[in-house]
C-alpha cells in the first residue's frame, strides 16, 4: 500500500481575531498571555504562505494568478492574445521575460494593469 506523500504538521496552529471595546481586548490579551498564547502581527508576507512560489519571479506568479482568476487555460490565453502557448508557459515559469508589448496584450485580456507583469 502506498504512503501519503505529505505528512501532517506536527502541531496545528490556529489564529483568532476579536473585535470589541479596547479595554476588553486588552483584558483578553492578558488572559491569552497567561495561557501561553502569543500575539502575531496582522500581516504575513505572501511568500511565507505559498512556499511553492519560492524562487519564482513576481511577474511570473502574477501572470499565472491573473490567468487563473479569469478561468483561462494557457491555450485559451494564447488564442486570445496571439502569444504562443509555449511562451506563456515559459513566462509563467520565469524562464522568459514578458516584455512591455506582451504585458500590454496579456493585461488587456486578463483585465489587469500591464505594469504588474513587468
Amino acid at each position: 500500500m502506498l504512503e501519503p506523500t505529505k505528512k501532517p504538521p506536527a502541531e496545528a496552529v490556529s489564529e483568532a481575531r476579536f473585535a470589541g471595546p479596547a479595554d476588553k481586548i486588552r483584558e483578553l490579551a492578558r488572559v491569552a498571555h497567561t495561557l501561553g498564547l502569543t500575539e502575531v502581527s496582522g500581516t504575513v508576507p505572501w511568500r511565507e504562505l505559498f512556499p511553492e512560489f519560492q524562487g519564482k519571479e513576481n511577474w511570473a506568479v502574477a501572470l499565472r494568478g491573473a490567468r487563473g482568476k479569469e478561468g483561462l487555460t494557457q491555450k485559451a490565453l494564447a488564442a486570445l492574445t496571439g502569444i504562443p502557448q509555449s511562451h506563456i508557459s515559459s513566462m509563467e515559469n520565469g524562464r522568459m521575460p514578458i516584455g512591455r508589448q506582451r504585458a500590454m496584450r496579456l493585461a488587456e485580456v486578463l483585465k489587469i494593469d500591464y505594469r504588474i507583469l513587468l
